[in-house]
């Protein structure tokens, strides 16, 4: 990506007192994707974030474009919060990315309502493991691809869904991790896409 910075909220927002549903989303993806950037994007409270500079120790485990000036990494998970409305509240939840910490992910999906796959169509390959995992648990998920400014092949989003063997009922949609309302649009996508399901259950009971 250019050299864009995400937003931050400029104070914290107190939770209102008529939120009455919490939801608990996890933002997935290969390393360096932009998760904590989505998270720090779209929070309405300065969110807590794991990140640690990257050593030369990480040289050649942790894989990313000499392009991207990335210098930490999380090592554990990034928390943010955003009310979509008075009643409903989002926490979402960032993974760690890179392969040695996902461990810890199957520990992130428990009590997870849906979850955001962040692709970077310049590593795609590092997107099937996410993919694998929420589907073994049963998790719902939309798929967001993150474009990013030196991505010179600027793939369709059918070739996407073509690549990743993308079901037609998951959605797939273009974002900009560093952009609140980009940001906010990939949740407000996910939510649609479990009122779906939710109703189609209700159908089918």
């Amino acid at each position: 990506m250019g050299s864009a910075t995400s937003e931050l909220p400029s104070s914290r927002t107190p939770l209102r007192d008529t939120a009455e549903n919490g939801l608990k989303i996890v933002v997935v993806g290969g390393f360096g994707v932009g998760k904590t950037t989505l998270v720090r994007s779209v929070s309405e409270i300065r969110p807590l974030n794991t990140e640690e500079v990257m050593t030369q120790a990480g040289a050649g485990v942790d894989r990313m474009p000499e392009s991207s000036g990335k210098n930490t990494t999380t090592v554990a998970f990034d928390f943010g919060r955003i009310s979509l409305n008075d009643r409903l509240v989002l926490y979402l939840f960032g993974a760690p990315g890179q392969k040695r910490f996902w461990f810890l992910w199957d520990r992130l999906f428990s009590g997870t309502l849906g979850a955001v796959v962040l692709v970077d169509t310049r590593r795609m390959d590092e997107s099937w493991y996410a993919i694998d995992r929420l589907e073994h648990h049963g998790t719902p998920f939309v798929v967001a691809v993150n474009r990013f400014d030196d991505d010179s092949a600027r793939h369709s989003l059918d070739d996407i869904r073509t690549a990743l063997a993308l079901p037609d009922h998951v959605p797939l949609i273009d974002c900009d991790a560093r952009v609140r309302s980009s940001g906010k649009d990939v949740l407000i996508t996910l939510v649609d896409h479990l009122h779906h399901l939710a109703r189609e259950r209700e159908l089918t009971a």
